[in-house]
C-alpha cells in the first residue's frame, strides 16, 4: 500500500506540472497560470474539514477507493481532450479543480487508515514512512514531470497521472481491514465538524502547527504557481541569446531558426515582441522581404506601440517597404 500511495503521489505531481505547463503555452495571463495552483489545492481547504468528518463517520477504505475511481475517470478525460486539442484554460482549470477535490476527499481516509494498518506500537514509525515517501516524491515527482513534458508534451504527463492511480487501486481492493464494531450511532457531519473545530480550539499546539503549516503553505504556493512563467521566460530567452549572437556573427540562417523557435513555442512570453523585430531585420539581411514584411506586420497588430515595431518600421522603410502580412507564412499563424 505503501509503494502504490507513492505511486498515486508520484503521478499527481507530475500531473502539476503538466497543467501549469499546459496553462503557461496556452494563456498569456499569469493569473492563470496562478490559478492552476489554486485550482489545485484549494479545494483541500475547502473540503478538508467536510472529508475529515467523512473519514471518522465512513468505512475509510471505500472512501479512499471512491476517490481513486473519481480521479481516474477525470484524468482520463483530460487526458483524451488534451490528445484531441480541446483543452482551453477554463476546461483545464475544470479538470484540476476536480482532481483536486477527489485529493481532498483520500487525504484524510488515507491518513487515518495509516493506524489500520499497521499496529499501534508501529504507528510512529509507520507515520515517519508516510511521511518520508511523501517527501521523495515532492523531490523526483516535478522533474520527472519536467522531462515527460519536455519530451512528450503535457498530454502525456496527464496520461502518466491516470495510471499511477491503479496501482493504489488494486491494493485497496486487496486490503480487507478488520474494523472494530462501534455500538454508538454515526455522528452527523455537521456535529463531527464542530467537534473537530472545538478540539483544536482548545489545543495550543495544534493551532500553533496548523499556523505554521498555513504560513508555510501559503508562501511556497505563491512561489510554485509562478514557476512556470519564469521558466517559460528563461527558455525563451536562451533562444534569443543565441538567436542574437547568428545575428551578430551574419549567420542569419541561424538566427531566424532560433528566433522562429522563440515566436512558435514561446509566443505568450515577453520576448516576442523582440524576436519579431529580430526576423525582420534578419530576413532583410537575406533578401527575403516577403517574410521581412510579414514579421512587421503581426508585430504591429499585435503590438502597435511597441518600440519593437516602431524599429522594423524603420528598417523596412529604409528598404522602400512597407509592413503587410503574408497569411501563407509561418509568422501569420
Amino acid at each position: 500500500i505503501w509503494l502504490a500511495s507513492m505511486s498515486s503521489n508520484l503521478g499527481g505531481l507530475i500531473q502539476g506540472v503538466g497543467a501549469a505547463w499546459m496553462m503557461a503555452s496556452i494563456s498569456t495571463s499569469e493569473n492563470m497560470v496562478a490559478l492552476v495552483q489554486a485550482s489545485n489545492t484549494g479545494p483541500i481547504m475547502l473540503l478538508s474539514l467536510v472529508a475529515g468528518a467523512i473519514a471518522d463517520s465512513f468505512d475509510r477504505r471505500r472512501v479512499m477507493i471512491a476517490s481513486q475511481l473519481f480521479m481516474i475517470t477525470v484524468s482520463a478525460l483530460l487526458t483524451l481532450c488534451a490528445f484531441l486539442g480541446l483543452i482551453t484554460p477554463w476546461i483545464l482549470l475544470a479538470f484540476t479543480f476536480l482532481i483536486g477535490c477527489g485529493t481532498a476527499l483520500n487525504n484524510p481516509s488515507w491518513q487515518a487508515s495509516v493506524g489500520d494498518i499497521v499496529p499501534r506500537a508501529d504507528l510512529p514509525a509507520a507515520v515517519s514512512l508516510n511521511s518520508m515517501g511523501f517527501n521523495i516524491t515532492r523531490s523526483v515527482g516535478p522533474a520527472i514531470g519536467g522531462m515527460i513534458v519536455a519530451f512528450a508534451g503535457a498530454a502525456a504527463a496527464f496520461a502518466a497521472n491516470t495510471v499511477s492511480y491503479f496501482a493504489i487501486v488494486y491494493a485497496l481492493l486487496r486490503w480487507k481491514p478488520d474494523y472494530p464494531k462501534n455500538p454508538l450511532p454515526r455522528e452527523q457531519l455537521g456535529q463531527a465538524i464542530w467537534a473537530g473545530l472545538r478540539y483544536v480550539s482548545m489545543s495550543p499546539n495544534l493551532g500553533k502547527v496548523l499556523f505554521r503549516g498555513f504560513v508555510f503553505g501559503l508562501t511556497a504556493t505563491a512561489i510554485l504557481s509562478l514557476l512556470p512563467i519564469v521558466a517559460r521566460d528563461q527558455l525563451a530567452g536562451k533562444e534569443m541569446n543565441v538567436g542574437r549572437f547568428y545575428l551578430e556573427q551574419r549567420n542569419y540562417t541561424g538566427a531566424v531558426n532560433r528566433f522562429r523557435e522563440v515566436i512558435i513555442k514561446y509566443q505568450t512570453t515577453r520576448h516576442v515582441e523582440e524576436a519579431l523585430m529580430r526576423l525582420t531585420e534578419a530576413y532583410m539581411a537575406l533578401g527575403i522581404t516577403n517574410e521581412a514584411q510579414t514579421a512587421a506586420a503581426v508585430l504591429g497588430h499585435n503590438f502597435p506601440d511597441s518600440p519593437w515595431y516602431k524599429d522594423a518600421y524603420v528598417l523596412l522603410e529604409s528598404g522602400g517597404l512597407q509592413p503587410r502580412e503574408n497569411r501563407g507564412s509561418y509568422i501569420s499563424r
